[in-house]
């Protein structure tokens, strides 16, 4: 079993192709900025996930893992100032994708430690 097979890893990749789509209407002035940092961001997210579980080691999961959380915090802090800022409206679909990865983040997070404790 792979990244691939996670289902938090399909998700996270789906909330990057929604991120891009909705900063593609962001104002031009943003595109070195908040879109930028979005993008950024959303791109991590995956990326952790990947990068962790290839490790070899669960500790080493465990911390990308956590890392993938921050980022996915920063995604959903910076959608919030771009709603606040009228630059987009924060649609309750995705506030719902990010919680179901925040709780498969922290659900796959408990597994790997209680296999560490074990």
């Amino acid at each position: 079993m792979t990244h691939k097979d996670l289902e938090v890893y399909k998700l996270s990749l789906d909330l990057v192709e929604e991120i891009y789509s909705l900063t593609k209407d962001f104002p031009s002035s943003e595109n070195y900025g908040l879109t930028s940092q979005l993008r950024r961001a959303a791109v991590s997210l995956p990326s952790n996930i990947a990068e962790g579980s290839s490790r070899g080691s669960t500790k080493d999961f465990i911390r990308f893992l956590n890392i993938a959380s921050g980022s996915l915090s920063e995604v959903e802090t910076q959608l919030i100032i771009a709603e606040r800022i009228g630059y987009v409206a924060f649609p309750d679909t995705l506030k719902n994708n990010i919680n179901s990865i925040q709780k498969m983040l922290y659900r796959l997070k408990q597994a790997l430690t209680k296999k560490i404790n074990d």
